[in-house]
């Protein structure tokens, strides 16, 4: 990471550099903050939405993870990445010293319609962390790898035969349980993004204009109606006051 990801408590920038995207002029261009006829809003409001999601959802998310979790870091950090040319994206990852790191990009926020969409994804984004997905991933990869490791040397394969096979592995690995990874994120990030006062199924609709995966064999990611089925189930269970 690069010194383009900034603190969520120094988010003028982020409204300037959203405000620097090209916004439609003149006479036909709709209100500032006003939705145009394909939903999008003003720059100036997605950073406005992007600043309040933020101030509202991290002590949930930090809550969740205290809740859910022993002895895990639960001191989360919120950051822009703000490097121009970026297809919209939000990530999960954690900093040197262990703190996990939301981040999501400009192209994400001037993206998102609305709030529920920005707190969805920002809750589904530190689902993985309170789950513990990055270490599960990780052992999943290692485990391929050792696996196609062992197979291609007893198969009499070279040094660099062996080390194909576990680079092989270790994607094939890390690809095994994606998809389950992401549905349970998406459940809990339904229940912090429900807990923190968000509306889960209107921030889903987001995923009705991301491109479709399907149902690809070692895809790392579900179909997007399988999601959008995770999330609605889930708020049921909410209004029936189970989680």
């Amino acid at each position: 990471m690069r010194a383009g990801l900034l603190r969520v408590m120094g988010l003028v920038g982020v409204l300037v550099a959203l405000a620097a995207c090209e916004a439609p002029q003149g006479p036909s261009a709709p209100p500032v903050g006003a939705p145009t006829a394909s939903g999008e809003v003003s720059p100036e409001v997605a950073a406005q939405n992007f600043v309040a999601v933020a101030r509202t959802m991290a002590p949930q998310i930090e809550a969740e993870c205290r809740a859910r979790t022993t002895g895990r870091n639960c001191d989360y950090q919120i950051m822009v990445d703000d490097r121009p040319g970026q297809a919209p994206n939000a990530f999960q990852t954690e900093d040197k010293q262990g703190r996990p790191v939301v981040a999501f990009n400009l192209a994400l926020i001037a993206e998102a319609r609305n709030r529920d969409e920005l707190a969805f994804v920002m809750g589904h984004e530190a689902a993985h962390h309170i789950a513990g997905h990055i270490a599960a991933k990780t052992e999943d990869a290692l485990r391929g790898a050792v696996v196609l490791g062992v197979l291609a040397a007893a198969a009499g394969a070279s040094q660099t035969g062996i080390s194909h096979a576990q680079n092989i592995g270790a994607d094939l690995g890390s690809r095994a349980y994606a998809k389950n990874y992401e549905l349970e994120a998406d459940r809990l990030g339904t229940i912090i993004t429900w807990n923190a006062g968000y509306d889960p199924l209107k921030g889903a609709q987001f995923f009705r204009r991301l491109p479709d995966p399907g149902n690809a064999f070692l895809g790392t990611h579900p179909a997007n109606a399988l999601r959008m089925d995770i999330v609605a189930e889930t708020v049921a269970q909410l209004r029936a006051g189970a989680s």
